[in-house]
């Protein structure tokens, strides 16, 4: 199952097969606008089953694979929180010539105001001369948790989404302790365009999808969870240690590797079999 927004951000949707529905068109849902909210339903288990029967009762032949999402608002409610994973792929590390962290990975808590959706415009601040572009993968928790064992970690996730993030890197460079102020400009973190409920990723599915950080239509970094060094799991436990998190946060994994944006440039971050993000850079 799927789970998307509009791109006024007021409706959430729901695909299963080739059908996308509102969410307001089946019983029970009305009132939901927020992904948070709807995963921490006690009824979420069944929404699936629920929008296959509304499915089934709607006139009319089957639409095509889903509604357009190159406009689709950002799945994350930003009160959440936004978790980020530094340095967790070898060539990331590289990219910064730093080694990677031995105990963690970087971590980083940014502000909700740098969310902008799908196909919004990436705005490059005036107070940096370098700024990067990441592709990512994307833990959406499905649960209020906290110190959760890195076993279990798939019992508090719902999905998992896309995730495009921006950093001034020449400010990283000067002093790795910036790397809040360097993360939380406006427009510098886009999230969705869909979430892709964990179940379509059985066992180790996650492990082989492949993340892309591509700029201009050229592949410039990609990887997948298997190059990790640090796993989903351990990253779990990880940012639930001694804090409680809330439905809706989204854990940023790491990324392959980070490029360069200058205006004018077109950059996307693709997950395979989860979605693509496509901005450009003003």
């Amino acid at each position: 199952m799927r789970l998307a927004k509009s791109g006024t951000g007021q409706d959430i949707l729901v695909g299963v097969d080739d059908r996308w529905l509102p969410l307001r068109e089946i019983d029970g849902y009305e009132g939901l606008t927020r992904i948070g909210d709807l995963i921490a339903d006690r009824r979420f288990g069944d929404l699936e089953a629920r929008a296959r029967q509304r499915a089934a009762r709607s006139e009319g032949p089957a639409p095509g694979p889903g509604p357009d999402l190159s406009g689709a608002a950002t799945i994350a409610d930003g009160d959440a929180g936004i978790w980020g994973a530094g340095l967790n792929y070898r060539r990331h590390s590289d990219d910064l010539e730093t080694a990677q962290p031995g105990s963690g990975p970087g971590s980083y808590l940014r502000p909700a105001s740098c969310l902008i959706g799908n196909g919004g415009t990436i705005r490059l601040p005036a107070r940096s001369r370098r700024v990067t572009a990441e592709a990512e993968l994307g833990l959406v928790v499905g649960a209020r948790c906290k110190d959760v064992p890195r076993d279990e970690w798939r019992s508090v996730i719902a999905g998992v989404t896309a995730v495009l993030d921006m950093t001034a890197e020449d400010a990283i460079r000067e002093n790795p302790r910036y790397i809040p102020w360097a993360k939380g400009f406006d427009t510098f973190c886009s999230i969705g365009p869909a979430l892709v409920t964990l179940d379509e990723f059985p066992g180790d599915g996650l492990d082989a999808i492949r993340i892309s950080t591509v700029r201009n239509g050229e592949v410039v970094a990609a990887a997948t969870p298997r190059d990790m060094k640090y796993d989903l799991g351990f990253l779990v436990e990880y940012f639930t240690a001694g804090r409680t998190l809330a439905p809706g946060t989204v854990l940023c994994t790491g990324t392959p590797g980070a490029v360069p944006i200058s205006p004018g440039d077109t950059v996307r971050a693709v997950v395979e079999g989860v979605g693509t993000l496509t901005h450009p850079v003003g």
